[in-house]
């Protein structure tokens, strides 16, 4: 017979406890499918999927039809109670104000997963903000249909500080700052002029700014057909346009970007390794051309 000391025994308690709760850690993807539309020109598309979200509260503040992928388009919303959460957090969260919806010449429309998004841009403030995420979540299952999940399977405990594998960047990367300037004013009118001057060949496609608490974000479209993303969207997978456009956001005086590695990585989190080495010159030619944006240096680090 064995005897199993009481030390022992609660090891083994504490790893069966382990063992089942990573059995139980809920798998989210980053987009759902929606109601398909029908046949109608893309502009027709767009416009019926817009009053569709102004019914049910959103307001739309970009559209967006990428360079290089014909026949696909993004709409981004916000939605009152989410931007007085994230004002209410402030900081980084204010790149989580846009609400991306994605919708195609054939009728498919597709949108980011409010559970997926947020707890990867909001981290360790999530909870302040989930009965706004929430209601985001079934307000856009209504007013565009709820799907099956798709783009991939990340634990939802993982979110908070995911990466696409050991070495890469997170969230909070230092690579992630673009440039710094005098004050939050001068960084908004830099950001403001880089895009209305295409810099980069860029083009701006939504904002929003909140200036009492010195935070703002923009949607960012790249358009060069060499480093934009027609080039590299339609390597790794176009079915995640609600994985566009990128953003690019300030808080105080610093001007930030989410390092590719992991922007990219977050939106296609099932990328297979050789999908990403076809894609290996993007995460710096995105930082390039959103450094020119930002009125920063082309050698910032």
């Amino acid at each position: 017979m064995v005897f199993i000391g009481k030390h022992e025994l609660k090891k083994i308690i504490i790893l069966f406890g382990l063992l089942f709760a990573s059995q139980l850690s809920l798998a989210l993807a980053p987009y759902l499918q929606g109601t398909k539309l029908p046949d109608a020109e893309l502009s027709a598309q767009i416009a019926l999927v817009e009053k569709n979200l102004e019914a049910e509260g959103f307001k739309v503040i970009g559209r967006h039809t990428p360079k290089g992928l014909p026949g696909r388009a993004t709409l981004v919303a916000t939605d009152k109670a989410m931007i007085e959460s994230l004002r209410a957090i402030g900081g980084s969260a204010v790149v989580a104000s846009g609400i991306r919806v994605a919708v195609q010449a054939d009728g498919t429309v597709s949108y980011m997963n409010p559970d997926y998004w947020y707890r990867a841009y909001l981290r360790g403030q999530f909870k302040t903000a989930q009965a706004a995420v929430k209601s985001v979540q079934l307000r856009l299952q209504k007013a565009l249909g709820e799907g099956r999940a798709f783009g991939g399977d990340v634990p939802e405990g993982d979110l908070p500080t995911y990466r696409y594998m050991l070495g890469m960047e997170r969230f909070d990367a230092a690579n992630s700052e673009l440039a710094s300037h005098g004050s939050f004013e001068e960084a908004i009118k830099a950001v403001q002029a880089g895009l209305a001057s295409g810099a980069g060949n860029s083009s701006r496609v939504y904002e929003v700014i909140m200036p009492e608490q010195k935070i703002a974000v923009f949607g960012v479209a790249m358009n060069d057909p060499s480093t934009g993303e027609g080039w590299w969207v339609n390597k790794i997978g176009a079915d995640h346009m609600a994985g566009l456009p990128y953003e690019i956001f300030v808080v105080n005086n610093k001007v930030y970007a989410l390092y590719a590695r992991y922007r990219i990585a977050l939106a296609w989190p099932s990328l297979g390794m050789g999908q990403f080495m076809g894609i290996m010159n993007a995460p710096e030619a995105i930082r390039t051309t959103l450094i020119r944006v930002a009125g920063g240096s082309d050698r910032s680090n």
